[in-house]
């Protein structure tokens, strides 16, 4: 993936999203299947719909083209992150405390790269995790990819005692 380009995308589509109360979870642009492919992943508390997503594609869609920071064809989608949403800013890590994570690193902490455990929050804006052997820090400039790794057994237990899925009405 193109850092850079990523990052450009990010900064031309995230403060038209924010104005909408559209918060911009994660954005890939990948060469899958002899294509480009730009994935924009969005979210919203109460959560997108189907209209969300559409409607966000033709801003976005819009803004590149104005803004054309890529120069060549691709396909753009836009979806909701799903359950095993990317953490990518420091209030993600802090919001989503308590779940499970996934998270591999650019260079060995502790002899490994790759981490699953318990997400504990932010300490000295290092990542903290919950391991098997302990907890385990993990600076943010060190972070490849971190992601929820929920199962949908636990998400639907949480969604229950949240109260919001009506039983038996």
């Amino acid at each position: 993936m193109d850092q850079p380009l990523v990052s450009r995308i990010w900064n031309v589509i995230e403060p038209a999203l924010h104005i909408d109360g559209i918060e911009l979870v994660e954005v890939e642009f990948k060469f899958e299947t002899g294509r480009w492919i730009l994935r924009v992943y969005i979210d919203r508390p109460q959560g997108i719909s189907l209209d969300d997503c559409e409607g966000c594609s033709r801003q976005i869609s819009a803004l590149l083209d104005m803004e054309d920071p890529i120069d060549r064809s691709y396909t753009l989608e836009v979806s909701s992150p799903g359950i095993n949403r990317a953490l990518r800013k420091p209030a993600d890590f802090q919001r989503f405390a308590g779940n499970p994570v996934r998270i591999k690193t650019t260079a060995k902490l502790n002899g490994r790269k790759n981490f699953i455990g318990l997400l504990k929050g932010l300490k000295n804006s290092n990542i903290v995790v919950e391991l098997d052997i302990g907890e385990v820090e993990i600076p943010p400039d060190v972070i490849e990819k971190a992601r929820l790794d929920l199962n949908p057994e636990m998400l639907f237990r949480q969604d229950l005692r949240r109260g919001t899925v009506k039983t038996g009405e």
